[in-house]
Formats: C-alpha cells, sequence, structure tokens
C-alpha cells in the first residue's frame, strides 16, 4: 500500500540518519557540509570512488553501509549549470525518491549544499519527491512485500525559513496534480457524474464556491448538445461551477473550462473493445480544471478564477443520441451528430458558451482529452495548442516549458472551418480522418464569441504515459501544473 511522506527541513549540519544521502559533483569531492558528512566516514574519496567507478555524473549512486548498518547515499550531480531550469530540480526530486524507495527505509537526511539551491529550488525538489511518490493503490490487498508505511524525509538546507515557504507554496500546485490523478485512476464504476460533482464540493472546504446544476437546469437553460451526450446513460448530467475569489471585486475571472466525459464508450458510434478500459480517462480535462481550483485555493492565489467542468457518461442504449440527429446547443447553433463518439466537443459547446456568456472573462481555455488525431500528431510528448489569440497562445507556450507540461501550436483557419458545415444543421460534430484535432477545435471556437480562448487537446498526456522522473502513474495530472504556472506568471498583477 502507498506510504505517507513527510517532508521537513533542517540546518545543514547535524544531518543523521539510517540513510544519509549527500551529492558530488562531477570530478569533484563532496564539498562544503557534504565534505564534513563524508569525512566521518574515515574512508579516501579518490579510492572510494575509484572502486564504485563513479565520477559525479547525473544518475550515478555510490552507496556506503557504515557501522551499525547506516547508510551514506553519495549521488552524483553532474556538471554545474548557471542556467539549468528550475524544473531540473524537480526532476532531481523524482530521481532521488526512487532511489530512496529501493532502499526500503523510512528515515532519511538529505544534505543540500551547492549553488543554485535556492529556495524556490528546494521547493521543486521537494515537490518531485512527492509526485514521485504517488501510487493509486486504494484498491489493491495489502502485501508482505509493500514498502513502509510512513518515510520521513529531512532536507537539510542553507535557510530551512525560507525552504519551508517554497516547499509549501509550490506544494500547494502538488496537491492540485495529485487530485488529478486520483480522479483520473479512479474507476468508472466509482466516479460517476454525481460523484465526480460531489468530490469537486470538497472544494468548498478551501474557500471554492460551488454551484452544481443538475439535468433540470440544463435544460431550462438550453444545453442540448451537453445533455444529448448523457441520454444513453443512467447517471443524470452534471454541470459544476467552480469560483475562486481571490482578487479584486468586479475583476473578470479567468476561465478554465474541462470535458468531463467519466466513461466514453462511444455511445451508438460504439468504441472497439480493445484498451476501451482507458476510457474512464476521458475526464482529464474535468480533473485538470479541478486540480486548478485546488492548487489556486490551497495558495490563497491573488486572481478571480472560475472553472466549469461538464460532467456526462456516454453510454449505448435505447435513449442514445443516434447519428444524424439534430441538437440544439445553448447558442442556439443546431448540430448534426455524425459520429456520437464525437462526444466530448458536444458537452464542450455548451460549457463554453455558458461561460463567456455569464461570466465575461479575461480569457477562456478548456482542457479535454478531444481526438486520437492529436496523438497521432504529437504522440504523448506534446498537448495539442489551438488559440484565437496569440498573446493568450505564447504565454501558454512558455507556461507548459516552466512547468514541463509541453504544448504545440497547431493551426486555425476559414479553410478548416468550412469543413465542419452541415448539410442539414448549421455544423456536424465530425468531418472524418482528415484534419480531425484541427476541425475538432474549429467546432469548438464557434462557442467563443470574440473571448481570447485556448484549446488544450490532451488525449496524448492525459493518461497512458510512459513513466517519467516525476511520475509512475497512469495518469500525471497534466494540466495543473502547466496552468497554475500561467497564472502565476502572468495574471497574478
Amino acid at each position: 500500500m502507498s506510504q505517507t511522506l513527510q517532508i521537513r527541513t533542517a540546518a545543514q549540519s547535524g544531518a543523521s540518519a539510517p540513510l544519509t544521502v549527500i551529492y558530488a559533483a562531477e570530478g569533484e569531492a563532496p564539498a562544503g557540509a557534504a565534505a564534513t558528512i563524508w569525512a566521518a566516514t574515515g574512508l579516501d574519496w579518490p579510492q572510494a570512488a575509484g572502486a564504485g567507478a563513479f565520477k559525479g555524473r547525473q544518475g550515478q549512486a555510490l552507496d556506503i553501509i557504515g557501522q551499525h548498518g547506516a547508510r551514506l547515499l553519495v549521488l552524483g550531480s553532474g556538471k554545474p549549470q548557471d542556467d539549468a531550469p528550475l524544473n531540473s530540480w524537480t526532476d532531481r526530486g523524482g530521481s532521488l525518491l526512487a532511489k530512496i524507495a529501493a532502499t526500503r527505509v523510512e528515515t532519511v537526511s538529505i544534505v543540500i549544499d551547492e549553488d543554485g539551491a535556492t529556495p524556490a529550488a528546494i521547493g521543486e525538489l521537494a515537490a518531485g519527491l512527492r509526485l514521485r511518490q504517488y501510487r493509486f493503490d486504494k484498491y489493491k490487498s495489502a502485501r508482505a512485500e509493500d514498502a513502509p508505511g510512513n518515510l520521513v524525509i529531512t532536507l537539510h538546507v542553507a535557510d530551512p525559513a525560507a525552504a519551508d515557504l517554497a516547499i509549501a507554496d509550490r506544494g500547494a500546485t502538488v496537491d492540485g496534480t495529485l487530485l488529478a490523478r486520483d480522479l483520473v485512476n479512479e474507476p468508472a464504476n466509482v466516479l460517476g457524474p454525481v460523484e465526480f460533482a460531489a468530490r469537486a464540493a470538497e472544494l468548498g472546504k478551501l474557500g471554492v464556491e460551488i454551484e452544481i446544476l443538475e439535468p433540470e437546469a440544463l435544460e431550462k437553460l438550453g444545453m442540448g448538445s451537453l445533455l444529448c451526450v448523457a441520454k444513453g446513460s443512467d447517471r443524470p448530467a452534471r454541470l459544476v461551477v467552480m469560483h475562486w475569489k481571490g482578487g479584486k471585486p468586479g475583476d473578470a475571472p479567468l476561465a478554465f473550462v474541462g470535458k468531463g466525459v467519466v466513461f466514453d464508450t462511444g455511445g451508438i458510434s460504439i468504441k472497439p473493445a480493445a484498451s476501451m478500459e482507458d476510457m474512464k480517462g476521458d475526464m482529464g480535462g474535468a480533473a485538470a480544471v479541478t486540480g486548478l481550483m485546488c492548487a489556486l485555493a490551497t495558495r490563497k492565489a491573488p486572481v478571480n478564477v472560475v472553472g466549469v467542468i461538464g460532467l456526462v457518461e456516454n453510454m449505448p442504449s435505447g435513449t442514445a443520441v443516434r447519428p444524424g440527429d439534430i441538437v440544439k446547443a445553448m447558442s442556439g447553433i443546431t448540430i448534426e451528430v455524425i459520429n456520437t463518439d464525437a462526444e466530448g466537443r458536444l458537452v464542450l459547446a455548451d460549457a463554453l458558451w455558458y461561460t463567456q456568456d455569464r461570466f465575461k472573462p479575461k480569457f477562456m481555455i478548456n482542457l479535454a482529452t478531444l481526438t486520437g488525431a492529436i496523438i497521432v500528431a504529437l504522440g504523448h510528448e506534446h498537448a495539442g495548442l489551438f488559440s484565437n489569440n496569440d498573446e493568450l497562445a505564447t504565454r501558454l507556450l512558455a507556461a507548459g516549458l516552466n512547468a514541463n507540461e509541453k504544448l504545440w501550436r497547431m493551426p486555425l483557419s476559414a479553410v478548416y472551418d468550412k469543413m465542419i458545415e452541415s448539410k442539414f444543421a448549421d455544423i456536424r460534430n465530425s468531418v472524418g480522418r482528415p484534419a480531425g484535432s484541427i476541425t475538432a477545435a474549429q467546432f469548438l471556437q464557434r462557442f467563443v464569441n470574440d473571448v481570447p480562448w485556448a484549446h488544450l487537446d490532451i488525449a496524448g498526456t492525459a493518461f497512458g504515459v510512459s513513466a517519467s522522473e516525476v511520475n509512475a502513474s497512469w495518469a500525471p495530472g497534466f494540466g495543473v501544473a502547466l496552468l497554475d504556472r500561467l497564472v502565476r506568471d502572468s495574471y497574478q498583477g
């Protein structure tokens, strides 16, 4: 079962634990406080490093077993880099946690005494520790070989008080990311639209104001596009509105909108059976928005934000929407449903229109596991970015690099927009394989008016990704750190 992890800070002197970790740069002996700890071993550094083929390169480790079983782990920090990105410290924390976990100890001291170890860097290191430590094993029975139940890590740093502040600030974003991971990892029989809405409502404890709109209210608003997706399921739709009011009263909010299809069979246009179990993750956009609201509220972000998530289940049944049906969106636009598996854009059409119409936001950003086509184009390394606003797009690209949740901008144009026109309605929800991710974005753009807007197609990054230094989970919680960084860098006054 998952360990609990406690991270503390202390002064650099006096580090002592069953496992102590120090660093050595490439081609160098341990320096500063680390040198004192090494000297206590009584070992000759050149001799020990040579015997262990340790050169201080990143990823290298020298494991020393001392008296009474105490261990000293020397890790390579590589060549010093003045321009190393801050998120390299996040990766460093994740790598460190993996090495610690392999030792199966419960108490660890880590001495960090080098150039670049600013409070912000320590905050990123702690974030990496927590992100890598995450496991979703709540449905697994305990086993004898499981790791110990508690892990306490003490970071010995130059300025513990400043480090504590940075760890707490960055930790708020980690809280949001881990919440998003939990939501995406949950099986659909546990997390339906009603249950997801209840999980979002728990953010009220952090000061987030919550509204939950049920089908009767959605019908009165004219949300025929969103509601048609839920028609085949016994589980009723929900639209959840989350308000964080940390800015000046009256200031227009930032708006984030998430697709929340808690399970997607494809409806009448049913998907192949292979890997359909992964479609419990088709609410990754809604999970990211919920995690973002958690992060902003936890760190008391000085900005007004609204998060809107449309929650439905897409099932085939005698009441399900059919290919060829025509529905009317809240905006008044009529939509011919060509493919019931192109359902996410139907949900977002009404959620986007509602958001821009009611809240008059500074911008809208929607996140959705929208198309397989974006995976064909970008694989699992980047999410697709579509936008009607160059400034917003540029800020998102920069935030993605800083948060290591990378985006790649894709085109929008009138030529692609013409492709979604329908013979029988105003527009159609699917045009087939060519430019599939682009035409989906063009569809969404019909519901944003002139509001600065960006669509993030996260189908390749929300679940099923390869393990990384900071993620060993099927669901990485993509989008929370990216959007929190966007807010921090560009919209907090």
